[in-house]
């Protein structure tokens, strides 16, 4: 059995000892099913004991170490209420699920009973991802104790809470400070998207057609990256026939009202950049563009 967290961000503000003001980010965190094929999110929940076990534990962990929760089912049917879902495939519905959430994190959990002749153990597996790109942020795996008990609730809770004979630090703790860490660079040096531009193949123009200002194209673009890359960080453009890759480029996690940046924002951006380019002297002559994003990758096409 297998469920998944998403994670939005509030901002708590705490004061230090010097009695200045600073700001702690505080996960918000939703628990959420993994569903078979041909079952919804909400039977496969509601069908399986264990499951529901497992997704309280997890929950109860988050909420014991300052984060804050949502009701996932709660939020599955206002969105149902509300007819958001555009499909009944799962997968799609868990990705609606958590756009719809706001969430900045998603963390995947699996649980899973084992019995032998020692007694019953509980395996739980954590992965944590970007929400927005799909990048992993850390991942954990561990077991609990063989145990003569027949409670998974208790099974699962010894596997979180079970402590690394080196440094004592429990499962959950141990994930918590990885996730943390991730995220804190994420908050400090931007998210990571990729760009791929293409240009028609019937187009009348290639990268190295001149702008009006006298720049190759490739080179007018590298530019807008350089001004417009989150703390000017992205890798080398790779030209490739009629396309360019930008397999890094940072966005920054939050605007300036303090709202999750999307990378649909980021490709508006370039669309906007992309229109004002003009290749000759006719004032009405730009680029066709189009934009479409998938994940972690913007792709931009022009012709």
């Amino acid at each position: 059995m297998c469920c998944f967290l998403a994670v939005g961000i509030s901002l708590t503000p705490q004061t230090s000892h010097a009695q200045s003001e600073v700001v702690q980010v505080q996960p918000m965190i939703m628990v959420v099913p993994h569903a078979k094929e041909g079952d919804t999110l909400r039977t496969e929940l509601e069908k399986d004991i264990n499951l529901r076990v497992a997704i309280a534990k997890v929950k109860e962990g988050f909420d014991n170490r300052g984060f804050t929760t949502i009701d996932y089912v709660a939020k599955l049917k206002a969105m149902q209420l509300d007819e958001v879902f555009t499909s009944t495939d799962a997968t799609d519905v868990k990705s609606q699920l958590i756009a719809a959430s706001g969430a900045d994190i998603y963390v995947e959990v699996e649980a899973y009973s084992h019995k032998g002749s020692n007694g019953n153990s509980a395996r739980v597996i954590l992965e944590a991802y970007d929400a927005f790109t799909g990048r992993a942020l850390g991942s954990k795996t561990v077991s609990s104790n063989y145990m003569y008990v027949g409670d998974f609730s208790r099974l699962v809770e010894q596997a979180l809470n079970k402590k690394d004979k080196t440094t004592q630090i429990s499962t959950i703790e141990d994930f918590l400070n990885v996730m943390q860490t991730k995220f804190d660079d994420m908050r400090e040096n931007g998210r990571v998207v990729k760009v791929i531009f293409t240009l028609d193949n019937n187009s009348w123009y290639d990268f190295d057609s001149e702008t009006t200002d006298g720049d190759f194209l490739s080179d007018a673009i590298e530019d807008w990256f350089y001004e417009n890359a989150f703390k000017n960080n992205y890798s080398d453009l790779r030209i490739t026939g009629n396309r360019i890759y930008v397999d890094e480029v940072r966005i920054p996690l939050r605007d300036e009202r303090n709202r999750n940046y999307r990378p649909s924002l980021f490709a508006r951006e370039i669309r906007s950049f992309i229109r004002k380019v003009q290749l000759d002297d006719d004032p009405d002559t730009r680029l066709g563009i189009d934009r479409d994003v998938r994940g972690g990758t913007i792709y931009i096409s022009m012709n």
